[in-house]
């Protein structure tokens, strides 16, 4: 890939800085909220063909990046004062969702995307939203360079943002990069010389990013959450903003990063339950003792059904209420509003890990020992949701919720809640 000139101003002072090419792919522009919602549906049939084999042969999606991109669906929280849609957080939620029961694994590979781009909107200047919206419109994609090994927790950096001149070095080493594989920019926060971290968009092929596909995790095995490498980086100031600003003041950044993560449990409970009632009705055999010809007319499993879908459907209840106080925290950002906002996804949280742990668990059951089948690959739901599930604790969420209600005790504000 051959980079491109961009010129920009940084205190009164223009500067001249390598960018990716314009992706030259013509992308759509998504309107508003139903046409996102239905566009994911149309992207998340596509998706599905081919996800039981891309997930068994770690086949990476590549092309389905770029079918997203294609989409416009990346592009769906972009206000529209720059030519987005500006959709609503339940309508974020439900894209992921949709994705992510197609492929858990591409379903989870925009949330960072979204998420740096929550942060562009509360903390990037005029001129910052401007350039990285019209780049992201265009089709291109942000991966994540956010986490570490090593650190005392996954919040803590090591990763250095120093001066150097009118420029900044990056030095560090980032695990987890969700997306980076795929992206056209790196999102990388880093602390810098006083110690505050920030956040930088740098373009994927700047000399010194080394991007190793070592993710090994045995679920969600095509995110490509492997390591990143940062050996002096060369880093324009343009394409720094703020990270530690995100939550030292009350913003939605939180609650709307969670929520997503939300969607992305939401999205594996329901594609398991569809498969659950599919591989009944048509492979699954009844108990000996039961006395029916079907399997689907065996009693004890009908009960089991009718639980796993009320729990899919409380969840995904949950879901669509959190994404309304998101918004509200979004519109009127307060101590207040944020906090209801994060308690609100925390209860989201808790429902959509459980329902997708459960089905995807019940779903082998059900299905007999037919469904444990290498062809039919119908493990990935529970080794995905197992996987994705731990990105935070949700044994913390539950503390969180129950101060708030009986202790009036507002959740702390960072990224995991």
């Amino acid at each position: 890939m051959t980079a491109a000139l961009a010129t920009a101003t940084v205190d009164n002072v223009n500067f001249e800085f390598r960018t990716p090419p314009l992706r030259r792919r013509p992308a759509r522009r998504i309107r508003d909220d139903n046409e996102a919602i239905a566009v994911a549906d149309e992207v998340a049939a596509k998706l599905a063909e081919g996800a039981a084999v891309r997930d068994r042969e770690r086949i990476l999606p590549y092309e389905e990046m770029e079918l997203l991109s294609d989409s416009g669906l990346l592009a769906i929280t972009v206000p529209k004062v720059y030519g987005g849609a500006g959709v609503r957080a339940h309508t974020v939620a439900r894209v992921i969702a949709a994705l992510s029961g197609a492929d858990g694994s591409i379903g989870q590979i925009p949330q960072n995307h979204f998420f740096m781009l929550e942060g562009l909107r509360l903390q990037g200047t005029e001129d910052q939203k401007r350039f990285f919206y019209a780049r992201v419109l265009a089709g291109e994609r942000l991966g994540n360079a956010l986490s570490e090994t090593g650190t005392k927790t996954a919040h803590d950096h090591a990763t250095r943002l120093s001066r150097d001149g009118a420029r900044y070095r990056l030095n560090g080493k980032k695990f987890y990069s969700t997306g980076v594989l795929f992206a056209h920019w790196v999102t990388v926060v880093a602390n810098d010389d006083d110690n505050n971290s920030q956040v930088a968009f740098v373009p994927r092929e700047t000399k010194g990013i080394t991007i190793i596909d070592d993710w090994s995790g045995f679920g969600q095995r095509v995110t490509g959450s492997g390591t990143t490498l940062l050996e002096d980086v060369e880093v324009h100031p343009f394409s720094v903003f703020s990270f530690k600003a995100l939550f030292e003041n009350p913003t939605p950044m939180g609650p709307f990063a969670q929520i997503m993560h939300a969607a992305v449990e939401q999205g594996i409970a329901e594609a398991a339950l569809a498969d659950a009632v599919r591989f009944i009705r048509t492979s699954a055999r009844p108990a000996k003792d039961a006395g029916v010809d079907r399997a689907n007319d065996d009693p004890y499993t009908i009960a089991a059904v009718g639980e796993l879908k009320i729990r899919v459907d409380a969840s995904a209840a949950l879901l669509e209420r959190a994404g309304a106080v998101v918004d509200r925290a979004a519109a009127e950002p307060s101590a207040d509003t944020v906090a209801a906002a994060s308690v609100a996804v925390a209860e989201a949280k808790i429902a959509s890990t459980d329902a997708a742990l459960l089905v995807a668990s019940k779903l082998i059951e059900l299905g007999g020992a037919s469904a444990t089948l290498a062809k039919h690959n119908l493990d990935r739901y529970w080794r995905n949701a197992r996987t994705h599930t731990v990105h935070d604790p949700v044994r913390w969420k539950y503390r969180a919720v129950g101060d708030y209600w009986l202790n009036g005790i507002n959740p702390p504000r960072h990224g995991a809640i």
